[in-house]
């Protein structure tokens, strides 16, 4: 029995009759009639007898009915599932990003995704990635971004794209055949320097880059965020390490960019729950952000 032939079926055993049938199901008479005819074709046998001006159910139909029933409450649950997943795209976003996405990659990504998602309501939270998986478990938030992967069995962690730790310079420091050239580790050995006082992973990384390649560049200013980093670079303070997203991120041609050597890896993280699934809504910012990361020059995750 096809679906439409299993609602008709149950609608008229509900009802006892082809009009009340058609009255539950939205539709006319004589679509009943003609489906229940073709149901019963199928089957080979009679589903239901007119007697007294109603349909009763033929021994072969009361054997089905307990299956059928079953099957229809399957059914009923996947529309309302269904129709939850379409009401989702009304429920209000809420997102836990790091400070340096949301100085980033976020703004442009966000602006994209208010194309398919004009009056969706959508709240944005900066945060650590500790304080991040902290809310995602908490179902305080529904997706987290972050560049530091997290091993918390609360949370499901996805890969989207990755760059490369990245020196920054003010327009005109290097020369273009040295911008074609990642910028080796020893040439920060006394730079002028405008350092991070986060004691975060990619900062951990660089130091522990400069400590293996005996580097000291000359740190006169510290600031607590990539994004301040890159606008002092801009202004002429000196050279500064950052990530991949905050040194792609539009400077109008202030600032010059070089991986550092070494190559170091930085990966762009999607966090949520591991007992709350990803709204349609999260899922697609999901989407825009990895072609956005393509059009930056990053690598996508498979």
């Amino acid at each position: 029995m096809r679906l439409r032939q299993v609602e008709v079926f149950q609608a008229i055993l509900q009802t006892g009759s082809i009009s009340g049938a058609a009255k539950l199901l939205c539709i006319s008479q004589p679509a009943v009639s003609k489906t229940l005819m073709h149901a019963e074709q199928q089957l080979g046998f009679p589903l239901f007898q007119r007697a007294r001006g109603k349909l009763y159910p033929t021994p072969e139909a009361l054997i089905l009915q307990k299956e059928v029933g079953a099957l229809f409450e399957h059914l009923q649950r996947v529309k309302r599932l269904a129709r939850g997943l379409r009401h989702q795209q009304d429920r209000p976003l809420h997102l836990e990003v790091s400070p340096a996405l949301a100085q980033s990659i976020l703004p442009g990504a966000l602006s994209n995704w208010r194309v398919d998602y004009p009056s969706l309501p959508c709240s944005l939270a900066m945060h650590h990635t500790t304080e991040i998986v902290q809310r995602l478990c908490l179902h305080e938030a529904d997706l987290g971004l972050t560049l530091q992967k997290t091993d918390h069995p609360g949370v499901v962690v996805e890969a989207l794209a990755y760059g490369y730790l990245t020196a920054i310079a003010p327009a005109g420091w290097w020369s273009a055949a040295e911008l074609a050239e990642d910028l080796p580790i020893e040439a920060l050995e006394g730079a002028p320097f405008v350092g991070l006082t986060n004691t975060g992973t990619l900062w951990t990384e660089l130091a522990s880059l400069l400590d293996n390649g005996g580097v000291s560049p000359q740190v006169l200013t510290t600031v607590q965020t990539y994004k301040l980093a890159c606008d002092l670079v801009a202004l002429g303070h000196g050279l500064s390490v950052v990530d991949p997203f905050t040194a792609q991120s539009p400077r109008e041609g202030t600032v010059q960019l070089r991986a550092i050597r070494p190559r170091t890896p930085v990966y762009l993280y999607a966090i949520h729950a591991v007992d709350s699934p990803l709204p349609l809504a999260a899922q697609q910012l999901i989407a825009v952000i990895r072609r956005m990361a393509r059009d930056m020059g990053m690598t996508l995750c498979p």
